[in-house]
């Protein structure tokens, strides 16, 4: 019997928790922006001074003139974004899909 209601506790717990996950509010422009150009500065391998310069020249410049420069659309850095992110959870397989879509389906 305590390990029913033990168990029923954990579900009820558990159930709450993931219902507050999914009100999570979406990232603002300046969260994206800083998501995005930390996953540029980890593919480019930067560290130190140059990591901190280029995070700020990165962060100051103006969200449409960064992909025109580069020749990379907004799609192409959801995409770089989402692969760093899904290579820092260590996803593969069906969980690392899942991830990728809901991902790259964001806004």
């Amino acid at each position: 019997m305590k390990q029913l209601i033990s168990l029923m506790a954990l579900g009820l717990a558990l159930a709450v928790g993931g219902a507050h996950a999914a009100d999570a509010k979406a990232p603002t422009a300046q969260q994206s922006k800083m998501k995005t150009c930390n996953a540029d500065a980890k593919t480019k391998a930067l560290a130190g001074d140059e990591r901190k310069a280029f995070m700020k020249s990165c962060l100051s410049a103006k969200a449409e003139a960064a992909p025109a420069a580069e020749g990379a659309t907004t799609q192409q850095n959801k995409m770089k974004t989402c692969n760093a992110d899904a290579k820092t959870k260590a996803l593969a397989g069906d969980d690392r899909k899942k991830f990728m879509k809901e991902c790259l389906s964001a806004k």
